[in-house]
């Protein structure tokens, strides 16, 4: 009796590296949205100084195993996405506006959005990198530890209203002059310090009556001095970590998120940061979220006429929404919020 072995078609591997290539992009829109909701809570809530930013922030910030969940997360999935995207850029053609006479023209909205996927990914690809070697490394607020607790660090350009909304945030500002004396104030606890540790190692040598339990209030408090001057020293490294010119100062605060305000009212001071800003996000609300509606399709979610209209206008309502939060999170931080 003849046999018969019904052999599987296997996929090709561009249609998986495709798919992968949509379900990142899906992933992008995600963090897009979040992100900006987040940073819009600088804004939106008027007259409480970025409060639900900074805990936001910080909340964010305070995650375990933060730089694996970011890499995981977002540093592969978005490098993915941006890789393949490169890639069809530069394989496709817009047949929307220009036509070499290969392709034929056709002037419909579809066919516009299609070039305009393209043209935005350019923006992101430019925009993202940017502004992550601005946020992540130029204006990133640093850490140092004193006496085991995290402060962090960021220079600022001093602008008027810089005073009164650091004060109200809780967070100190130091400018050369601030600095020196607080070195000054270091130079003068080192000879003292210098006693202190040698009274340590004569306490440590001594013997302690038992009924007292081997405690110590003198070294008890010798301890505590020390851990102070080492506090006052990490202190001083992380003031000294940037140079700072004339108009600058340096802010210090225990809180990640405060700082983090500070850094981004002040990147939005500047009209052309602003400009920039508001085109990033636009190009960005536009790719994720026409993305996300030929996404569906691709996917096989929608199927039916009728359908691709009521998702597009949801897509359309979402991106306008999101849209709105992006900008208010680059006008409304400073011009309207934190100002003064």
């Amino acid at each position: 009796m003849a046999t018969s072995a019904i052999r599987m078609a296997s996929i090709p591997k561009e249609f998986v590296w495709k798919r992968m290539h949509s379900l990142m992009g899906l992933w992008f829109l995600i963090f897009l949205a979040e992100h900006l909701f987040t940073n819009s809570q600088a804004a939106l809530f008027f007259g409480d100084d970025g409060y639900w930013f900074v805990h936001s922030v910080d909340f964010l910030r305070n995650i375990p195993y933060l730089p694996v969940i970011e890499m995981v997360l977002l540093g592969i999935p978005i490098v993915y996405h941006m890789v393949w995207g490169v890639y069809y850029m530069m394989s496709s053609k817009s047949n929307a506006y220009v036509s070499d006479g290969s392709t034929p023209l056709l002037k419909y909205k579809r066919n516009r959005a299609y070039s305009w996927q393209r043209y935005t990914a350019w923006i992101l690809l430019v925009g993202l990198i940017l502004h992550v070697v601005q946020m992540r490394f130029l204006d990133y607020p640093y850490k140092f530890k004193q006496a085991g607790k995290p402060y962090y660090y960021l220079k600022l350009v001093v602008d008027p209203g810089l005073y009164p909304v650091a004060d109200r945030l809780g967070v100190k500002l130091f400018d050369r002059k601030a600095i020196m004396r607080e070195k000054n104030r270091l130079l003068k606890q080192e000879y003292k310090m210098g006693m202190v540790k040698e009274r340590i190692v004569e306490i440590q040598q001594e013997v302690f009556p038992e009924e007292e339990g081997g405690y110590n209030s003198e070294l008890d408090h010798s301890y505590q001095s020390l851990q102070g001057f080492q506090a006052l020293q990490d202190h001083i490294r992380g003031l000294e970590s940037r140079k700072l010119k004339e108009n600058e100062v340096m802010a210090v605060s225990s809180s990640f998120g405060s700082l983090e305000l500070l850094s981004v009212r002040q990147t939005f001071q500047s009209i052309t940061m602003c400009i920039l800003y508001s085109i990033f996000v636009a190009a960005a609300v536009f790719h994720g979220f026409n993305g996300l509606w030929t996404f569906l399709i691709t996917w096989g979610l929608i199927l039916s006429r009728k359908s691709h209209t009521k998702t597009m206008t949801f897509c359309l309502g979402l991106m306008f929404v999101v849209g709105f939060l992006g900008m208010m999170s680059i006008w409304g931080t400073y011009f309207i919020n934190l100002k003064y």
